[in-house]
């Protein structure tokens, strides 16, 4: 029988994961688990989960900083992109200063400094369901 991958979870470092997912949590919904001063599980709609994890270098890599290390940053769509911005800002997210998107998406920094990305439906299906 084949090995048959299935992505579970996104891990965030972090230098407060509490805090972190209480923060994604208010965005996203989703209930808590394995919690400890260390590392939050959040899972979303039954099967999805962010994990924050405290690590040692709390600096975030500065975006779009061509020089910083590379990384991973999460999308999310929504209906309405500006009523979605303004209640990140409400939340503690501060918009980037470099926004490439236009019209179609925001770059937005969350409360430890991750770059993340809010994107109406339209923006955010896959090119060819775009009719």
């Amino acid at each position: 029988m084949p090995c048959v991958p299935r992505l579970f979870a996104v891990t965030v470092d972090c230098p407060d994961p509490m805090s972190l997912a209480r923060f994604y949590r208010s965005f996203l919904g989703g209930e808590p688990h394995s919690t400890n001063d260390d590392f939050v599980a959040l899972v979303i709609d039954g099967d999805v989960r962010l994990d924050f994890q405290r690590v040692a270098n709390p600096e975030p890599a500065r975006w779009p900083d061509p020089q910083a290390a590379r990384r991973v940053h999460l999308d999310f769509a929504v209906d309405d992109l500006a009523e979605a911005e303004e209640r990140l800002l409400g939340l503690g997210a501060v918009l980037a200063d470099v926004q490439p998107g236009g019209e179609r998406f925001r770059v937005l920094l969350d409360p430890a400094g991750h770059p993340f990305c809010i994107a109406d439906r339209t923006a955010a299906s896959i090119a060819e369901d775009r009719t």
